[in-house]
């Protein structure tokens, strides 16, 4: 290695260390979001899956609370360090598949600069373990690719295993793998080895515990995911949120390099045939499914993580070998320029944003809901309650609400989700005699109140409402409903409608 490319690696491994670090530090002091505090009480009973996913989000949770505790810090540490083995795999990936060091450390610097990576390691979703995943899915293809050799096969089936064991939508790995060895004349080679079929069976052993899950389990979980690939109110307004959304995700000017590149890719068919088709593969095979899910439900932006790494790629190979006219060369040049300090830019105005509404004036905006900002002072408050009250548990209507509560409440406290009782499965059942005495019902306030919970309870009384807040603004009201009086069963164990 040159001195010119050895300072180019030392720069680009300043650079990914630096944002790392910018999200550990946004990390110790934004409150977790509802769906992590849910996936906090997975890790707190680890198992073979989940009735929402498989359980490497579980894994990766509990992992950073042993080192860091039951903090926000804990709880996120360990998917913003897989950011440094993730740009490690993409920078190796795009060297192997368009060679030199400075479309190799483009890629890795670009993914880091997307909020899919800066916020998919943040926030820790079951989106985080799968982006690293398929970055080294795409390398240990590469690899493949580069050596010949059969043995990286079973590095791209335990790569693939990781993914799976992360979320159902690595299936289409194999899918844009299938594709990718009958397009390129000199891989088919590879269908009458046992190379991949063994790869393959590496993939499923690291996976069968999701499998074994939900044979004990009614097949639950399959049957929630997969079911949603199947129309039945055909509604493709949807389609229209997908470009916007991920034109934001993955921040504009790595978007519009991104776009650029594929375009070269396809078009002009910039690259060697393998490499080119392999980039190609790995991104629209999954994309194109989520246009065919767009027609009837919507998209979250986060659902497109895979795709990134091979969408970085493909913005590098925008910046570095395709050739543009001059008015186009400016554009890109101009993107490469600013693309990794305007991503860092727009994480740390979403950061504020989310901790304070600041930049909005206070007003509402999409985060307000989902991250917990004002729980720990409503969750002070809540206990102060229950304490008055004597009650010995808190049921609650929904996952977040179980979730917040169980983060922010003093440890041990009893918090029990009345219904949706598949979803705490892997956890036990609460202890009766804490479901016997007083309880303290915890939901928004409603017009319409809870005449369900007088079905159950001979006494429901209103003890108070009180206000989570984020500044001035009032996020939501809270009613407290003091229950007493059990009629029979407290808790609603009916199937869940996936198995009815």
């Amino acid at each position: 290695m040159g001195g010119a490319d050895a300072r180019i690696v030392r720069n680009t491994a300043l650079i990914i260390i630096a944002m790392v670090v910018l999200r550990l530090v946004a990390a110790a002091f934004t409150p977790i979001t509802f769906d992590e505090a849910y996936y906090w009480m997975w890790s707190k009973s680890l198992a073979g899956g989940y009735y929402d996913h498989p359980p490497m989000v579980a894994y990766v949770i509990r992992a950073g609370t042993m080192i860091a505790g039951d903090t926000e810090l804990g709880v996120r540490l360990v998917s913003i360090l897989l950011a440094l083995p993730m740009s490690y795999a993409v920078y190796r990936a795009a060297a192997i598949l368009f060679g030199g060091t400075r479309v190799a450390a483009t890629s890795a610097i670009l993914l880091n600069a997307t909020l899919m990576a800066a916020v998919g390691t943040l926030i820790v979703t079951p989106d985080a373990p799968l982006l690293v995943a398929s970055s080294f899915v795409l390398f240990f293809l590469a690899k493949v690719l580069e050596t010949g050799r059969g043995v990286w096969w079973l590095a791209v089936g335990a790569a693939v295993g990781a993914a799976l064991l992360s979320k159902y939508t690595a299936l289409f790995f194999g899918v844009a793998i299938l594709i990718w060895l009958a397009a390129v004349p000199k891989l088919r080679r590879w269908f009458i080895s046992p190379w991949p079929y063994l790869g393959g069976i590496v993939a499923f052993a690291i996976f069968s515990p999701v499998v074994l899950w939900n044979a004990d389990h009614q097949w639950v979980s399959f049957l929630k995911q997969f079911g949603r690939a199947r129309i039945e109110d055909f509604r493709p307004v949807f389609i229209a949120e997908l470009i916007p959304t991920q034109f934001a995700f993955a921040t504009p000017l790595v978007f519009i390099l991104g776009a650029m590149g594929l375009h070269v890719l396809t078009w002009r068919r910039t690259g060697a045939s393998a490499s080119r088709i392999l980039i190609e593969t790995m991104f629209w095979t999954i994309v194109v499914y989520f246009v065919w899910h767009s027609l009837h439900a919507r998209v979250e932006a986060n659902w497109f993580a895979p795709v990134y790494p091979a969408f970085a790629v493909a913005a590098a190979v925008a910046a570095h070998i395709a050739q543009w006219k001059p008015r186009q060369q400016e554009l890109v040049a101009f993107c490469l320029k600013w693309a990794a300090p305007a991503g860092i830019a727009m994480f740390a105005a979403l950061i504020v944003q989310a901790n304070t509404g600041w930049l909005s004036f206070y007003r509402r905006d999409a985060t307000v809901r989902s991250v917990g900002v004002g729980w720990r002072a409503l969750a002070s408050e809540i206990e102060v309650v229950r304490v008055k009250t004597g009650a010995t548990c808190i049921l609650t209507p929904d996952y977040g609400t179980t979730g917040w509560l169980a983060f922010y409440l003093p440890r041990g406290t009893c918090v029990v989700q009345q219904g949706q009782r598949i979803r705490w499965v892997n956890m036990g059942e609460p202890d009766p005699k804490l479901l016997a005495g007083k309880l303290l019902y915890v939901d928004e306030l409603r017009a319409d109140g809870h005449p369900s919970l007088n079905e159950i309870f001979s006494q429901v009384t209103r003890v108070t409402e009180l206000q989570r807040k984020r500044g001035p603004l009032v996020v939501e009201t809270y009613g407290i409903d003091l229950l007493e009086g059990a009629k029979g069963e407290v808790l609603d164990r009916s199937s869940p409608p996936e198995v009815r």
